[in-house]
């Protein structure tokens, strides 16, 4: 079939490329290596994850969001019922900032925008969204431009919903998909998929204080 993604054997990081920034009794801050699952997979190939590999050192820990196995940076897991159940609420309410890093094919226009497209299943070609402005659900990216070179271009990315796919999607969308996305673009052309969590801010569960957290972006332009 045209078109058709075929699956990667799944080869992941060991525990030792997943790199704690922050801990304490309430929460677990990561940066997590490109090519790890958040959470298990489905069958017994795919159980390698951030979440066991934490368990394995903290005991208890508990999933609050996830990013795409391709997908590297800035992920918090919980370490108790309660305490997930406030960062859930912030996540699924849109109190969290989040921005990211992403090398894009082409050079924008503009020095800045938004992308303010719906988003659907397309249960035909599954794991792959869609832009669907009949029955798609409300899906709104920022973005900024930082530096382009040559085809390629450098951006910041600022989701403020958080659908699946929905960074990769969108800049698929517009014409600039992001380097190396097997879904979206011609990932088998490179080495990754160049996407980073690059910050996250929210408020913390047992101090009701504003936190933030930074992960330096692992590539540039000369990467790719």
């Amino acid at each position: 079939m045209a078109g058709e993604v075929r699956p990667r054997a799944y080869c992941p990081p060991d525990a030792g490329a997943l790199d704690v920034l922050y801990q304490d009794a309430a929460l677990i801050v990561a940066s997590k290596p490109a090519g790890l699952l958040s959470v298990p997979g489905k069958g017994p190939d795919k159980q390698a994850c951030a979440l066991q590999y934490l368990t394995a050192e903290f005991g208890t820990v508990l999933d609050v969001h996830r990013l795409d196995m391709d997908t590297s940076g800035l992920i918090v897991f919980a370490r108790t019922a309660e305490a997930q159940g406030h960062l859930s609420a912030q996540f699924r309410d849109r109190r969290v900032s989040k921005t990211y890093d992403a090398l894009v094919a082409g050079c924008p226009e503009s020095a800045s925008g938004r992308i303010d497209l719906p988003i659907g299943r397309r249960w035909e070609d599954r794991p792959k969204r869609c832009i669907d402005r009949t029955n798609g659900k409300q899906a709104i990216t920022d973005w900024q431009l930082v530096r382009c070179s040559g085809e390629r271009s450098h951006l910041k990315l600022i989701p403020l919903t958080g659908r699946t796919h929905q960074l990769r999607l969108h800049l698929s969308a517009v014409g600039h998909p992001i380097i190396g996305d097997p879904l979206y673009g011609e990932g088998d052309r490179e080495k990754r998929l160049y996407l980073h969590a690059s910050s996250l801010k929210f408020t913390h569960p047992d101090s009701q204080q504003s936190v933030e957290f930074t992960s330096s972006s692992p590539f540039s332009l000369r990467d790719a």
